[in-house]
């Protein structure tokens, strides 16, 4: 069946991107306490972009043209962070969209979801900072005997340091620093650290 690709016309420059994100508070600059313990710079929260259904369409869009000619028959991402990114791509290239859950820790696919062997798979998330959650999809996709074709990501927290082996895209990267807090620049200047979700920011 062919593909009826709803990409638009209007790819954005990445300044453009990631002023989506600042519009919609999902990239914050100042000093923060990550759950890691770490201090950083800035914080980043995709849900907070993707709660709005055209903005989200404009970055699943951009992201969707870097693998329009792929020959792509279904898109995957992880749960939860991967799931509107996977919906709204495979919107973009008019495809199915799934999504992985873990269960007792493995990632798999559940609620009757499965793959074909030799289908044609690209796996997205929303954001990646190691890359372990895209792996352990991959991984799934290879199960099935699937055929990763490429990873595409809203944003690259490692300036474009983690390498899949496959065709990758991602609509923003971004190289955030992460310190521990005896070393923080911020705290050195007496900068307060605020908690992500302890008080609205």
């Amino acid at each position: 069946m062919e593909q009826q690709l709803n990409i638009g016309n209007t790819k954005l420059t990445p300044d453009e991107y990631l002023d989506l994100f600042r519009k919609s508070k999902a990239l914050l600059d100042g000093h923060f306490l990550l759950t890691s313990g770490k201090h950083s710079a800035q914080y980043m929260q995709c849900a907070q972009v993707l709660q709005y259904p055209e903005r989200a369409a404009i970055l699943a869009e951009g992201l969707a043209l870097a693998f329009q000619d792929q020959g792509i028959e279904t898109v995957i991402g992880p749960a939860m962070g991967g799931i509107l990114v996977a919906h709204e791509v495979a919107k973009a290239l008019g495809v199915r969209a799934l999504f992985t859950e873990r269960e007792n820790g493995i990632m798999r696919l559940r609620r009757g979801f499965t793959l074909s062997p030799g289908e044609r798979v690209l796996v997205v998330e929303d954001v990646i900072t190691t890359g372990g959650s895209v792996r352990e999809v991959l991984a799934v996709v290879q199960e099935f005997e699937a055929i990763p074709v490429g990873v595409g990501v809203l944003v690259d927290r490692t300036g474009g340091t983690v390498d899949f082996e496959l065709p990758q895209s991602s609509i923003i990267q971004l190289n955030i620093q992460a310190y521990e807090a005896q070393e923080c620049p911020l705290c050195a200047q007496g900068i307060p650290a605020i908690k992500p979700g302890s008080r609205k920011v």
